[in-house]
């Protein structure tokens, strides 16, 4: 299984665009050679270098693993948001504090569609995913402020 995005390369800086200092909208992410075996994929979004810990940007799940595209600015038919480290559902950007942060798009492939409802936290998911993962991939891109 592989993510990968037309917007950046992996480790690649990510188009401000995509930032709070653009449009504040979710990247074109690309899904190949998913397991046929797969009932759903979940894609966790994050930021290990936040000074407050690990900041979670966006959190998506129950997409259809037949998806091979999730288009800027949008979410999969189907597919259900999580609430991110701001509080909200849905996308949040990019917008580090200072420095370069790293941005990992964590794509997991699961056994299973997840009996979880919109605006469900991190945790939730993780323990939701927990014994239902078949396989993982990624994609970090990088971010500063100008």
């Amino acid at each position: 299984m592989e993510i990968s995005s037309p917007d950046f390369k992996n480790g690649e800086r990510i188009p401000s665009k995509f930032s709070c200092d653009g449009e504040s909208v979710n990247p074109t992410l690309l899904i190949s050679g998913v397991s046929e075996s797969a009932q759903s994929l979940a894609l966790i979004m994050d930021d290990p270098d936040a000074p407050i810990g690990t900041f979670t940007h966006w959190i998506l799940f129950n997409i259809d693993p037949k998806t091979e595209k999730i288009k800027e600015n949008s979410v999969p038919v189907g597919a259900r948001q999580g609430r991110n480290s701001g509080g909200k559902v849905g996308y949040y950007p990019p917008c580090p504090p200072s420095g370069t942060h790293r941005y990992f798009f964590k794509l997991y492939a699961l056994d299973e569609k997840l009996e979880l409802g919109n605006g469900a936290r991190l945790e939730e998911l993780e323990r939701a995913m927990k014994g239902h993962i078949i396989e993982k991939a990624e994609i970090i891109g990088l971010y500063s402020r100008s």
